[in-house]
C-alpha cells in the first residue's frame, strides 16, 4: 500500500478525484484501481507543517535580545512540528508507520519548496520507506494519471531539496542576525522598534530607497523647445527644433529669440527617411512577466495575480503557476492546435480564429527544450473552460494567459516609422516624427482596447518648399524618476536591479540572476508591505522613513547589495542542479552573518538619520514590550507600564491611580524614549510635527501642575 502526501487538502482532493474514495480524517482511502492495486492512503500537509527551531531551542540564553550574544550560529539547523499543525502531522506520521505502506509517493508542488515541505514531515516523522516523486505541471485528470504512472526516483529531485533547505536555513541565519543587531544598536539611538532584515528583502527595499533618494534629490528646471507649423505644397505640419539630437533650450530669452528669428522664414523639406520594424509576438508567460503584465493592466498586485492563477491552476485550466521558463517543450506544442481549437468555440475568443499559423512546434522562439527548466511557460491546459463561467478576476487572468498563446500563432506587427527634416532659413533644422501600421498582426489578439491611432506625416518630398506658418516656444519643466509600480518591482527584483521594461527579458540576460525565485518574490513584497518598510499608493511603491532608516544603517554593505544577493541565488541555483555544495554554502553564510553583525557595531556610532521622521518609528504595542516597565508614576510613585495604545499606571487595579500617557498626541506617535524622559527628567525631547487643526508645531512634553502641557522652546510652558 502506498502514501500520497499533496502539500494542501485542496490538492489532495483533486489528485484522487479520479478514483474512488472514502473521506476520512485528515486524509483520503482510495479504493483499488488500475494504479494501485491495493488501494492508498491520500494525505496533505496545510502548507508548511514544520518549522525552523527559534534560537532558544539551540541555547536558552539565545532567547534574549542582546549584542554579546550575536551572532547567533547553530552548528546544526532543527526543524519542529508548528504547535497550530500539530494533529495533521500526526495523522500523516501515523499513516506513514503504518506497516501496511510499504511506498511513500512526495505529492508536493513540483518544485523548490514543495520539495522541503514533504521532504521535511518525512524526516521528522523518523520514518525511512520507500519515496517516490510525483513530478506534474498541471492538475488535469491526464496530467495526474500520467504523472501517477511515471513517477520520478526520489534522487531526480533530492537536489532540489538540498537547495530549498540551504535557501530555508540561509534566510534564517541571515535574518536573525540581521534583524537583531540593526533593531539593538537602533534602539540605543532612541529608534525602539523591531527592524527584520534579510537576504532578499533587504537589498530589494535598497532598490526602492534608491529611487526615492533620487526623487527626493531631484530639482525640477524649467526648459523651452521650439514649436513650428509648417505650411509646404498646401500641408500643413508640426515640427520641433532640434540640434545635436537636443530639443530642450534651458535659456528663456534665447528660445524667444529664436522662435522670433523663425517667424514667416521659408522652409525647406531638407530629408525624409522611413524606417520598417517588424515586432514579434510576445513570449509566453513566465510567473514574472504574468505579474508585471497583470500589474500593468489591472493593477493587481504580485501577490494577487499569484493566487488567482494558482486558483486557475488548481481548477486544473491552467498549468504550474510559478515557472521561471516562457517556453515549452515539443510535447506541449503538440497539443496546442487541440486546446487552440476547444478555445475557438468560446465567444471571447472566436473573432481571433481561424488562425495564421495553425501550429508553431517548430518556432524555437517559443518551443525549445534546452530553455524549459523544472516547467514550462503558463499556458491554458486541455481542460479549457469559458471564461464567462469564471469569477471576473480569474476571467481577467485566464484571458490574459489564453491571449498570450494565440497571439504566438500569428504574424509579426509591422510599422513604418517616419522622420522628416525641415530646414528653415536653410540653417535651422525641425523634426517631425510619425507612424504608421502596416500589419496588425498579433496586436489583434493582445491589444484590442488600446489601438494606437496613426500619426501620419504629409504627402511631401525631399526638395518641396514652403514657409514657417507659425512658430512658438513652449516652456516644460523637467520631470523626476518615477516610482516604481509593484509590477516594475517585480520585474526589478528579476533583473537584480537592472530596470528593464520589456517582455522578453530571456533575451537580454542569458543567465538571470534575480533577488528570490519565481515563487518568493511577491511574497517579499507583501512581506515589505506588512513590515511597514514600503506603501503602495495608486500601485507607486513609496519607501517609508522606517524603510529609509534601516537602508540608512545598512548603508553600503553587503545585506544591501543586489548584486551580491543575485549570486547568492546562482550558487542556490546551482545546489539544486547538483552542481554546488550545499556545506560550502552554509559555511560562507555563517561568515556572512559574523561580518554583518560585526560591520554593523562597527559604523552605527557614525549613524545619521537626519531628515527622516525617526520619532515617528516607535513600536505602539507588541507582545514582547506590553507589561514593560518605563518609569515612575507622577502620582502615586507606582510603575508606569506599557498597556498597548498607552502607557499607565500599575497600580490602578490596587488604589484606583488613573495616571495615563497616550502613545499618540495630537497626531504624533510619543517614543518610549521621550515617555522615559519625561517621566524621569519631566519633559521630554523636542517632538516635531504636532497637529491642530490646519496648524503644525514643535513642542517639548512637560509634566507640571499635575498634567502633561506643551513647552515651546524660548518661553514659558504653556497648555
Amino acid at each position: 500500500m502506498k502514501v500520497i502526501i499533496a502539500e494542501k487538502p485542496d490538492q489532495a482532493s483533486t489528485l484522487c478525484a479520479q478514483f474512488q474514495r472514502v473521506k476520512r480524517d485528515g486524509y483520503f482511502e482510495v479504493k483499488p484501481n488500475e494504479l494501485f492495486p491495493n488501494g492508498a492512503y491520500c494525505t496533505w500537509a496545510i502548507g508548511h507543517l514544520t518549522q525552523l527551531s527559534a534560537p532558544e531551542a539551540y541555547k536558552s540564553e539565545w532567547k534574549k535580545w542582546s549584542l554579546t550574544m550575536l551572532p547567533i550560529i547553530p552548528e546544526k539547523f532543527k526543524y519542529e512540528v508548528t504547535k497550530s499543525k500539530a494533529k495533521q502531522f500526526n495523522i500523516v506520521k501515523q499513516l506513514l508507520k503504518n506497516p501496511a505502506v510499504n511506498e511513500i509517493i512526495h505529492a508536493g508542488d513540483a518544485g523548490r519548496e514543495g520539495e522541503l515541505i514533504i521532504r521535511n514531515i518525512i524526516h521528522l516523522s523518523g520514518i525511512r520507506k520507500p519515496l517516490k516523486r510525483l513530478w506534474i505541471s498541471s492538475l488535469t485528470p491526464a496530467s495526474i494519471y500520467e504523472g501517477f504512472r511515471q513517477l520520478l526516483d526520489d534522487e531526480k529531485t533530492k537536489n532540489l531539496y538540498f537547495e530549498a533547505y540551504s535557501r530555508a536555513c540561509a534566510d534564517w541565519l541571515v535574518g536573525m542576525n540581521a534583524s537583531r543587531v540593526y533593531s539593538l544598536l537602533l534602539k540605543e539611538k532612541g529608534i525602539n522598534d523591531v527592524f527584520s532584515a534579510g537576504r532578499v528583502q533587504t537589498p530589494t527595499l535598497a532598490l526602492i530607497v534608491k529611487r526615492e533618494k533620487e526623487i527626493d534629490a531631484f530639482k525640477s528646471e524649467p526648459f523651452w523647445e521650439i514649436v513650428a507649423t509648417f505650411q509646404i505644397n498646401g500641408k500643413k505640419y508640426q515640427g520641433k527644433w532640434q540640434k545635436d539630437q537636443q530639443t530642450r533650450i534651458m535659456d528663456v530669452e534665447l528660445a524667444n529669440r529664436m522662435a522670433a528669428f523663425c517667424k514667416d522664414k521659408p522652409a525647406e523639406i531638407k530629408e525624409l527617411i522611413t524606417e520598417r520594424k517588424e515586432y514579434q509576438p510576445p513570449l509566453l508567460f513566465n510567473l514574472s512577466s504574468l505579474q508585471a503584465t497583470a500589474n500593468k493592466a489591472f493593477k493587481f498586485s504580485p501577490k494577487k495575480t499569484l493566487d488567482i492563477v494558482q486558483s486557475l491552476y488548481q481548477k486544473g485550466i491552467v498549468s504550474y503557476p510559478r515557472s521561471d521558463s516562457a517556453y515549452v517543450t515539443k510535447g506541449e506544442a503538440e497539443l496546442f492546435p487541440e486546446i487552440l481549437k476547444k478555445l475557438s468555440a468560446f465567444d471571447d475568443f472566436k473573432d481571433l480564429f481561424p488562425l495564421p499559423k495553425p501550429s508553431i512546434i517548430n518556432n524555437s522562439r517559443y518551443v525549445n527544450e534546452k530553455k524549459v527548466t523544472d516547467h514550462y511557460a503558463i499556458i491554458p491546459t486541455e481542460q479549457v473552460k469559458d471564461p464567462k463561467r469564471l469569477s471576473a478576476d480569474e476571467q481577467k487572468m485566464y484571458d490574459m494567459i489564453v491571449r498570450r498563446l494565440i497571439a504566438a500563432h500569428y504574424e509579426s506587427a509591422i510599422f513604418d516609422y517616419s522622420t522628416l527634416t525641415t530646414l528653415v532659413d536653410g540653417r535651422a533644422e525641425f523634426i517631425t516624427k510619425g507612424k504608421q501600421q502596416i500589419q496588425e498582426g498579433w496586436r489583434k489578439v493582445i491589444f484590442q482596447a488600446d489601438k494606437e491611432k496613426d500619426q501620419l506625416l504629409p504627402n511631401v518630398s525631399k526638395g518641396d518648399s514652403g514657409h514657417v506658418h507659425k512658430v512658438e516656444a513652449k516652456e516644460g519643466k523637467t520631470q523626476p524618476p518615477k516610482r516604481y509600480t509593484e509590477g516594475q518591482l517585480i520585474t526589478l527584483m528579476k533583473t537584480a536591479g537592472k530596470y528593464l521594461d520589456n517582455d522578453e527579458l530571456e533575451k537580454v540576460l542569458s543567465k538571470v540572476e534575480g533577488l528570490g525565485t519565481e515563487a518568493t518574490r511577491a511574497g517579499i513584497i507583501t512581506m515589505l508591505k506588512d513590515r511597514k518598510y514600503i506603501d503602495i499608493k495608486k500601485n507607486q511603491v513609496y519607501a517609508t522613513d522606517k524603510g529609509k532608516v534601516l537602508i540608512a544603517a545598512i548603508g553600503d554593505h553587503i545585506l544591501a547589495s543586489p548584486e551580491m544577493t543575485a549570486k547568492w541565488e546562482q550558487r542556490l541555483s546551482e545546489i539544486g542542479e547538483g552542481q554546488a555544495s550545499p556545506s560550502l554554502f552554509m559555511e560562507q553564510t555563517k561568515k556572512l552573518s559574523t561580518k554583518i553583525v560585526s560591520d554593523a557595531i562597527t559604523v552605527a556610532p557614525n549613524w545619521s538619520f537626519e531628515g527622516l521622521k525617526v520619532d515617528s518609528i516607535q513600536r505602539t504595542s507588541s507582545r514582547y514590550t506590553i507589561g514593560k516597565k518605563v518609569g515612575k508614576c507622577k502620582l502615586c510613585d507606582g510603575d508606569i507600564v506599557d498597556k498597548g495604545e498607552f502607557y499607565g499606571c500599575a497600580n490602578y487595579k490596587t488604589i484606583k491611580c488613573t495616571f495615563t500617557i497616550s502613545k499618540k498626541i495630537l497626531g504624533k506617535k510619543i517614543s518610549q524614549t521621550n515617555i522615559q524622559k519625561l517621566l524621569n527628567e519631566g519633559n521630554s525631547n523636542l517632538i516635531k510635527g504636532f497637529k491642530k487643526g490646519e496648524k503644525t508645531f514643535d513642542a517639548k512634553l512637560e509634566w507640571k501642575e499635575g498634567k502633561i502641557q506643551f513647552l515651546f522652546e524660548g518661553s514659558p510652558s504653556k497648555n
